[in-house]
């Protein structure tokens, strides 16, 4: 059963597997199981066991029965979390269409509604404007940097 995993060590028996996952996890106050992966960004899905990711691999030892041709979905939709009674197989099709937008950006501002889909629009208007304004002023001081450096006088 372990060999359906892509990415996963091939050191690992299911015996060892599981008690890995559960050593890299923590339980949070919602019930869900969260794992550490390899990592440090935090609401992701997780590699662990050499490149599998994390949400298989506990599917395949705690609930088992995996068919490599259906994708793993976090019912809870916390993408780092391995809790067995919140993971389920599903089609592609099925997985795309239980996904939810979030209303608030990573950075935690309002998303606007995009008048043409009437969906939220994937990129937060508010962040690209601040990260336009930070790749300008960079631009601005390696131009100046430059002209220092041949003598130039900076405007």
């Amino acid at each position: 059963m372990l060999s359906r995993i892509s990415g996963l060590s091939r050191h690992f028996t299911e015996e060892t597997l599981r008690t890995y996952l559960l050593d890299r996890s923590a339980r949070v106050a919602d019930g869900c199981l969260i794992v550490r992966g390899y990592g440090s960004r935090r609401g992701v899905h997780q590699k662990v066991a050499g490149r599998a990711w994390a949400h298989i691999a506990a599917y395949v030892v705690f609930v088992g029965d995996y068919d490599p041709e259906l994708e793993v979905d976090q019912v809870c939709a916390v993408p780092d979390c391995i809790e067995p009674t919140h993971l389920r197989q599903v089609s592609r099709a099925e997985n795309c269409r239980s996904r939810r937008q979030q209303p608030r950006c990573r950075n935690g501002h309002d998303r606007e509604i995009d008048a043409r889909t009437g969906r939220y629009r994937k990129v937060c208007r508010r962040c690209n404007s601040d990260a336009q304004k930070r790749w300008r002023e960079r631009q601005a001081r390696q131009v100046a940097e430059g002209r220092a450096s041949y003598g130039r006088a900076t405007d």
